[in-house]
């Protein structure tokens, strides 16, 4: 009982430091504007130091979340990081001094009871680990499919689904690094310290990268709210694919497992667009007025 309450503990400061991370990107999103180019938001990110708190505060939610698996299951831990969301969209409210709507609160609960039900849906495999060939055909499918999405977004006009868009790439990066990870960390039990030379460990620092960027690039011009809502749930449903495929997991089948696949489809989706307009800036694709900000934005947030 100890050791699942350490779990739980982990899992909880686990979603409260992903929360926190996430609301440092989207503020930076949005001091940067909706329509500066990616390369320049890059650069400018490179050089902010509030970037690197959030990219370490995304660093210590992953360590913690590997924490909380330590001492406790799978099936409790990865419910507890559907929190993130419902602790951002507080979090997010006081850095702006605004109070959560209503309907931001229906979108997250709609969102969190998909997820959950989601996660329900995947019955465990048998702990087998990837084998190299299953490695390399996972690194090489995922960066395709990564550059594909990327390339994809140049055509989509509106602020809104494009970001939904980044938010799904920085989902499914995350999933590929967690997965990444898994496999390294059974290989490191048979081999030791060689390990870390492996061409794997590159591989998940690239992926984790990825996925922050991604994700930053999501928060632009379309909020807290409906970004993060997409990466929370694009994230595991990314690795219930990866491991139905390479795992041995699998889906329960049967008619009422179908019903709760199309409920928590319909649920997700439609937490999704709740939490879309409330949240979303012009959708032009102009940039932020800086003075349209609230004053009493914190100094975290400024330059």
């Amino acid at each position: 009982m100890t050791h699942l309450l350490i779990s739980v503990a982990f899992a909880l400061a686990s979603s409260g430091a992903y929360a926190l991370g996430a609301v440092v990107q989207e503020r930076l999103a949005v001091r940067l504007g909706a329509s500066t180019p990616w390369r320049v938001m890059v650069h400018a990110l490179l050089r902010a130091r509030r970037w690197w708190l959030s990219v370490a505060l995304n660093a210590l939610g992953a360590l913690l979340h590997v924490a909380a698996l330590a001492y406790g299951p799978l099936s409790v831990v990865q419910p507890l990081g559907a929190l993130t969301l419902v602790l951002a969209l507080p979090i997010g409210a006081a850095f702006t001094a605004r109070r959560v709507a209503n309907r931001q609160w229906l979108g997250a609960a709609l969102t969190v009871v998909g997820l959950l039900l989601l996660l329900t849906l995947t019955v465990p495999g048998s702990g087998d680990g990837m084998d190299p060939a299953d490695t390399t055909a996972l690194i090489i499918v995922s960066a395709l499919v990564l550059t594909a999405m990327v390339a994809g977004t140049a055509t989509v006009r509106r602020t809104v689904p494009r970001s939904l868009m980044y938010a799904i790439g920085a989902g499914v990066a995350f999933a590929v690094a967690s997965a990444l990870t898994h496999a390294v960390t059974r290989q490191f039990e048979a081999t030791g310290a060689a390990t870390l030379l492996s061409p794997t460990v590159p591989a998940i620092a690239a992926m984790a990268i990825a996925g922050v960027l991604l994700s930053q690039l999501a928060y632009r011009g379309s909020g807290l709210g409906a970004p993060l809502a997409t990466v929370t749930l694009a994230n595991p449903v990314a690795s219930a694919v990866i491991g139905v495929a390479l795992f041995g997991e699998r889906f329960s089948d049967g008619p009422l497992a179908m019903a709760l696949l199309v409920v928590a489809a319909s649920a997700a989706s439609a937490g999704i667009v709740l939490l879309s307009p409330p949240a979303a800036a012009p959708q032009d694709g102009t940039g932020v007025d800086p003075k349209a900000e609230p004053p009493r934005t914190p100094a975290l947030c400024r330059r």
